[in-house]
């Protein structure tokens, strides 16, 4: 949906994400709304954001006629009155519940409430008893809900989420966290739909925000928000580059796939493929326990070594380390080598627990020269940090940020929207993937594909470490949005559609003509 006149201007949809998105949380929204409506006329904001909300629920839903605008007390309310007030001029029939006060309402709200009243909008103080409504509209909360929704407000979010209408969410899900994508309580509205005023909020895109808050799209109202610096960003699709004729594969880098215990020589068989395909000059991987690798049929590119043959110093400091893939127990002992020499190290699973399990090896990582990568799942990053899953889950972008300075490495904090985040940095949310992520091996190929990318840069610095896990969690996620969502997507499966999706999106081959044309 696009050129809306006048100061709303347009109405923009993030996903898929191509570009990036600055992400502003409680705070930073709070303080652009401030200084927006101290340059504005009184009430112009709200009246902008009503009817970028009435535009928006006709473009969604363009054949309702009956239309349920549940409002709160507060200026989201205010926001779903001015709405109901030019659906109603447009035709619709329009059903406003005010769950509050209106002697109560900000000075805003208010105005929208004597305006709709005044235009004969019907606005009841309770919920319908009989609902009808071919689209819903949730006003209830806005930034300012910090506690678990009760009474009369819960009571609608479970109507919204019990009804049968498409919803479109007033700049968040009702009940749902905008920092953290964490439901303040039981419940928190599921929008098909959710337009976002002014700034976008982190809480939609990680953790459950995406399933809570359906398609986003972003409203600025006319605001430009470029002097509010970002809390975050929302990552966008990261270049590809095309091969130069004169490079060879010693101009692409080395990664070493360090895994593969007794019984899970298929996870560091995975990591390998993956670094290979996506880019790595050659392909070295060591089984750290149980029967050696043999040459791998389907990639007799890849290289089998000895684990001792690979942790010679000089071997780790030329090398991308991909370390920890099904490594099991036996990892622990080659982790001081690793950590003492590899020039560029990725550490996913038990690398992560071994260091979770020995604060020596932890010392080590905060000691290291080189860069490092740490790619935990919840659970991993909980025993990193010495936490519940469920207290990472409950904050992943503080979580994700307090590990990265903590280890002082880069972090990619996977589930529902990745987090990363790198010392001294803001952190992002990767926008792309869904649950046919959610298979055995697919965090080895997401670790592996990494070390590809990043043994192709040309230095090791921590900026090049975060730019190769941005892009490859990006693609990662790509993958799984290109296939049947009601289908798990196999590790082995994902390296070549990771491969696909890159070749899909790279800009096609510019051919130009160079000299004279031919005549005749």
């Amino acid at each position: 949906m696009s050129a809306l006149p006048g100061p709303t201007a347009t109405i923009t949809p993030i996903l898929p994400a191509a570009r990036g998105w600055p992400l502003h949380d409680v705070a930073a929204s709070r303080a652009l709304e401030q200084a927006a409506l101290a340059s504005q006329p009184a009430h112009a904001l709200m009246q902008r954001a009503g009817l970028a909300v009435a535009r928006l629920a006709l473009a969604i839903a363009p054949h309702a006629r009956r239309v349920w605008v549940a409002a709160g007390p507060g200026n989201n309310g205010g926001d779903g009155l001015v709405a109901a007030l030019h659906l109603q001029r447009w035709g619709l029939q329009v059903q406003v519940s005010l769950l509050g006060e209106a002697q109560s309402l900000p000075a805003d709200a208010a105005d929208a409430w004597q305006q709709a009243r005044a235009a004969g909008v019907p606005i009841s103080t309770d919920l319908p008893a009989q609902l009808d409504a071919e689209l819903c509209i949730d006003a209830l909360l806005g930034l300012g809900a910090t506690r678990e929704p009760a009474g009369l407000l819960a009571a609608a979010i479970q109507r919204l989420n019990t009804q049968r209408a498409p919803v479109l969410a007033v700049d968040l899900p009702s009940g749902l966290c905008a920092n953290t994508g964490r439901p303040l309580g039981a419940a928190a509205v599921q929008a098909q739909h959710t337009l976002s005023l002014l700034t976008l909020k982190p809480g939609l895109f990680t953790g459950a925000g995406r399933d809570h808050a359906g398609r986003v799209w972003l409203a600025t109202l006319g605001i430009d928000g470029a002097g509010q610096p970002a809390s975050a960003w929302l990552g966008g699709m990261p270049p590809t580059l095309p091969r130069r004729h004169s490079q060879h594969k010693g101009s692409f880098g080395d990664v070493i796939v360090l895994g593969g215990a007794a019984g899970m020589g298929g996870a560091a068989l995975l990591a390998a493929r993956a670094a290979l395909t996506a880019g790595a000059g050659r392909v070295w991987v060591a089984r750290l326990a149980g029967d050696a690798l043999a040459v791998d049929a389907a990639r007799p590119e890849l290289m089998p070594r000895e684990p001792a043959d690979l942790l010679q110093p000089d071997t780790l400091a030329r090398a991308t380390v991909v370390c920890g893939c099904g490594g099991g127990a036996p990892v622990q002992a080659v982790l001081p080598a690793v950590l003492a020499h590899a020039g560029r190290l990725v550490l996913d699973a038990d690398a992560l627990n071994a260091m979770a399990a020995d604060a020596g090896l932890a010392a080590a990582l905060i000691a290291r020269q080189q860069p490092t990568v740490l790619t935990p799942h919840p659970l991993e990053a909980a025993r990193l940090l010495g936490c519940s899953a469920a207290q990472v889950q409950a904050d992943r972008l503080a979580s994700a940020m307090q590990l990265a300075e903590r280890l002082r490495a880069v972090l990619v904090l996977k589930g529902s929207g990745s987090v990363l985040a790198a010392p001294g940095r803001p952190p992002s949310i990767n926008p792309t993937g869904n649950a046919r992520l959610g298979t055995a091996g697919s965090g080895d190929v997401l670790a592996g594909w990494l070390g590809g990318l990043w043994s192709q840069g040309d230095s090791a610095s921590l900026d090049d470490a975060l730019a190769a896990a941005r892009a490859a969690v990006w693609w990662h996620g790509r993958a799984a949005e290109t296939g049947p969502p009601h289908l798990p997507l196999r590790a082995g499966d994902l390296i070549e559609a990771m491969a696909a999706a890159v070749s899909a999106a790279a800009p096609a081959a510019k051919h130009s003509e160079q000299g004279g044309r031919a005549s005749g």
